[in-house]
């Protein structure tokens, strides 16, 4: 699927939706080139001048995920620290030579991932004729805030100065990034706004960092401090509170105040399982406690799709797995028994 990212739709037929531009022109890919990844200079190398470039791109959350070719040889650079952006460049094809310090350098080929944060270092590239890239545009302000969600500490300045090469084929990040283009092929508007993009980000972001922090030889905090369960309870208020909106783990442990990673340990030291468990269960008995109290003329699509669950069929299993009957059957509860199942 990777290698017809933001080419297909969910059904794997031929879509134009993220198609940004297709041209000869180099004002005119500049103008949604920036947009996309920053404003950066390009230059051709060899004797082809004109570009015969294609840029697709798609919100992921507050990222982007794009695909890119200039189609000729090009070197890349002053890239603005200003936008604040962190470039993911998985290359697809062809190769991809990026500058580290001192006029060294790191090669990609087919199916190597590079990844450098403009922000904080300079950064300048060659790609061959032949080059295609996959690449992740990814706020810095956003992958800071979630590192320190998690580990309850600002990361060390160091990860951030490390541009490094650290996945090759077949790795887990590639997996991945075919995972996330299915989801915005599938369902694009909820990617690229919804909770569903939200959450995919997340889950990007900390494989990300995990890789990244392995690659500049960084050790994570495994606990910041002991908590006392009034974080615990804080924590399963708010999820009570705000189950609907199904919030991100990350996002809780914001709300209360401690690390994404302290709440976790917390939670399996106090309840017995982790967060997302416990906020699952919280759905799913706001789900159940709607279609009791439901009129005939409600669905349980309408339910369900209020409490993001977009993919009815697989709700409609979990549902079973948790209660022994499907959502429609909870639906068409006499009143005698919902008010036996309300008194409980």
């Amino acid at each position: 699927m990777l290698e017809d990212a933001l080419l297909v739709d969910g059904s794997g037929n031929k879509t134009d939706r993220h198609c940004q531009v297709i041209s000869r022109s180099w004002p005119e890919i500049e103008v949604h080139s920036d947009q996309i990844y920053m404003p950066y200079g390009v230059s051709p190398l060899g004797k082809q001048k004109s570009p015969d470039c294609f840029l697709y791109a798609a919100h992921l959350g507050s990222s982007i995920l794009s695909r890119f070719s200039y189609g000729i040889p090009v070197h890349l650079g002053d890239f603005s620290q200003e936008a604040g952006k962190i470039l993911v460049l998985s290359t697809m094809q062809g190769a991809a030579r990026h500058f580290v310090h001192n006029g060294e350098y790191e090669e990609t080929s087919e199916g190597q991932t590079f990844v450098a944060d403009c922000s904080r270092v300079e950064y300048n590239a060659d790609f061959n004729r032949e080059h295609l890239q996959i690449n992740l545009t990814i706020p810095h302000d956003y992958l800071e805030a979630l590192w320190e969600r998690w580990y309850g500490a600002p990361a060390p300045e160091s990860l951030w100065t490390h541009n490094c090469r650290f996945a090759s084929g077949g790795s887990s990040w590639l997996s991945l990034m075919e995972y996330a283009s299915r989801r915005v092929a599938e369902a694009p508007d909820e990617i690229s706004q919804g909770r569903v993009g939200a959450h995919l980000e997340e889950m990007i972001g900390l494989h990300l960092l995990d890789e990244w922090a392995r690659m500049a030889k960084i050790s994570r905090p495994e606990k910041q401090q002991s908590f006392a369960p009034r974080y615990v309870r804080a924590a399963t208020s708010y999820m009570h509170d705000h189950a609907m909106e199904a919030p991100t783990i990350s996002q809780v442990a914001a709300a209360i105040g401690i690390s994404a990673r302290a709440l976790s340990g917390a939670f399996r030291q106090f309840r017995q399982m982790s967060p997302l468990e416990y906020l699952r269960e919280q759905r799913l008995q706001g789900v159940r406690a709607e279609l009791l109290a439901a009129p005939p003329s409600i669905t349980v699509a309408s339910i369900a799709l209020a409490w993001g669950y977009t993919n009815l069929g697989q709700f409609a299993a979990t549902y079973r797995r948790r209660f022994g009957e499907l959502p429609s059957a909870t639906l068409r509860l006499p009143r005698s028994r919902l008010a036996l199942s309300s008194f409980y």
